[in-house]
């Protein structure tokens, strides 16, 4: 460190290191303050993106429970084009695949699922997503391709799915005759602390079959 003997040596070395520097700091003031600006506008912006999406998602609640498939149909149509990039947007597909499976067009449905599946950032929502196309996959009767579909998922990112998934493959396993699987599968959801009347009535059918079968 440069020790000075007078205050008008420090004055002197003080505007010499400034001419050099000076206009540097500046630069970085004003990147500064760009940046910090930028993100705060952007913060802003995403905040207001989302109050609007959730405002036009209480509109598609609204329309679903009125059964007023035409503008449920437009509010998700507005969700899914404008709020693509917001959780909102998967919701939207979800609602209009939804209503693909009221409607029997299980093609639909299956291409809105897969839709929402690859935009979501969510994992939850991707699970959700996942669980309803492995149902309509079922409904279609693309049982390998259901069974597939889970076996691709990431075991350590299941959360609290595990058991649904379970579920599923046992549905998937008794639509194609593989009773041992089934109920392989049944017992593992339970395991997993999926426990529901209607699992527990799946389980205990395989087992009167069994019993039918050895009588």
């Amino acid at each position: 460190m440069e020790i000075y003997e007078t205050e008008e040596e420090q004055v002197a070395a003080l505007k010499d290191w400034w001419k050099a520097n000076g206009s540097s700091v500046i630069s970085g003031i004003v990147a500064a303050v760009v940046i910090v600006g930028g993100w705060n506008f952007w913060q802003n912006y995403q905040q207001d993106k989302m109050l609007q999406a959730s405002s036009i998602y209480e509109q598609l609640l609204k329309a679903n429970k009125e059964k007023t498939t035409a503008s449920t149909d437009k509010i998700a149509e507005k969700l899914k084009t404008n709020y693509a990039s917001t959780a909102y947007g998967a919701y939207a597909l979800l609602f209009q695949a939804k209503a693909k499976v009221e409607a029997n067009e299980l093609a639909a449905a299956r291409a809105l699922l897969e839709q929402a599946m690859a935009s979501s950032a969510d994992d939850e929502l991707k699970h959700v997503a996942r669980a309803r196309l492995v149902r309509v996959l079922l409904a279609e009767g693309k049982y390998e391709q259901g069974l597939q579909l889970i076996a691709n998922i990431n075991q350590a990112q299941l959360g609290g799915f595990e058991g649904i998934y379970e579920e599923l493959k046992g549905d998937l396993y008794v639509a194609m005759s593989r009773i041992g699987e089934a109920r392989t599968a049944y017992q593992s959801a339970l395991s997993a602390g999926k426990s529901s009347p209607l699992l527990q009535f799946k389980l205990d059918d395989l087992t009167a079959a069994d019993d039918s079968n050895k009588g």
